[in-house]
């Protein structure tokens, strides 16, 4: 047991060696790479902040690894006439890339944000189609249409489309540091989109009702949508909308049918009304005619004649008139002795 210990223990020993000796030979290969310099932010830099020489450093870079865009030196990213901005947020020994700061003299606008060939378009929002503040610049969001069009049966019908996806935020009222971290309400945000979107964004404006939906920081691919009515709220089906459909327009009938009804039995009123109103007018001129005199009976030859009254037989019919509203209705009866 003695020996095979010490076998061991000397194995242990020539095994470490041979791992020092590696990576000694790799930390001696590792300094002989071709090392190259690289501008970085010495503080954290805010969006608008002037670059300066306090506020940069350079540091020590592989040169095969040197970012697109990048300075070698703090004199190469201060030379031009003018200061240069910070587009971005930039952290503490960060790189500083021509991407996320202006070009000499140039102000940290808004157009400066801009890539090439997009649009920057601003859209009305309040605290519920905002999503509640919780946008900010940098952020991606779906913008969602909602409008309501009048079907042809005179019925409005409601729904909701996916107008763009994985637009990315550019502002949120005249905010555009995408380092602000405070929710808050604002009334716009202006998104950054191309020309033929931007076409959209300002029809759907008038057309309904614009609302945002925030993304995941991660999720920038697009995704297959449909258009949702006010049937896949209830889960109803088409026949089951049809039927309802059919039920409101079945009552709209009978409402106009009663109002037909209505305006017919008002249109007798008012003739009746007319008529009574003509009788009376007749018989006022009637009275007021004065009655002819008769001149007097000339003396005539009386002859007697003698005239026997005889009663007749009375109808054993009779029509009896009964008004039912403004309806006359008219009944043959047998007379009761």
């Amino acid at each position: 047991m003695i020996i095979l210990a010490g076998i061991f223990g000397v194995l242990a020993v020539v095994l470490a060696n041979i791992w020092l000796a590696n990576q000694r030979n790799a930390m001696a290969q590792a300094g002989n790479v071709p090392r190259d310099t690289i501008v970085v932010a010495a503080v954290p830099l805010k969006f608008g902040d002037t670059l300066s020489e306090d506020k940069l450093r350079e540091i020590a870079w592989p040169a095969g690894a040197v970012p697109a865009g990048a300075f070698k030196t703090t004199k190469e990213a201060l030379a031009g006439n003018g200061t240069r901005q910070a587009l971005q947020a930039i952290g503490a020994n960060e790189p500083v890339l021509t991407t996320k700061i202006t070009g000499p003299g140039q102000r940290a606008t808004l157009s400066a944000v801009l890539g090439e060939g997009m649009k920057a378009v601003s859209i009305r929002v309040n605290d519920v189609l905002g999503v509640a503040g919780f946008v900010f610049p940098g952020d991606r969001v779906d913008i969602l249409l909602t409008r309501a069009v009048h079907g042809d049966g005179g019925s409005d019908r409601s729904y909701v489309d996916v107008l763009l996806q994985s637009v990315k935020v550019l502002a949120i009222d005249q905010v555009a540091d995408e380092s602000k971290d405070n929710p808050q309400v604002v009334k716009a945000v202006t998104v950054e989109v191309g020309t033929k979107d931007a076409q959209k964004l300002t029809l759907a404006a008038g057309a309904g009702q614009l609302s945002l939906a925030l993304r995941q920081a991660a999720a920038s691919k697009g995704e297959s949508t449909e258009r949702v009515t006010l049937s896949d709220l209830t889960g109803d089906t088409p026949e089951d909308v049809a039927k309802r459909q059919a039920e409101l327009d079945r009552q709209k009938a009978a409402e106009a049918a009663a109002a037909e009804e209505r305006k017919r039995s008002n249109e007798k009123i008012d003739g009746l009304a007319q008529a009574v109103e003509r009788v009376g007018s007749q018989i006022d001129q009637l009275s007021k005619v004065k009655p002819a005199v008769a001149p007097a009976p000339q003396p005539q030859e009386v002859v007697k004649e003698v005239v026997k009254y005889v009663q007749p037989e009375p109808p054993a019919r009779a029509t009896i008139g009964v008004f039912r509203g403004v309806k006359l209705e008219t009944y043959d009866v047998p007379r009761q002795k």
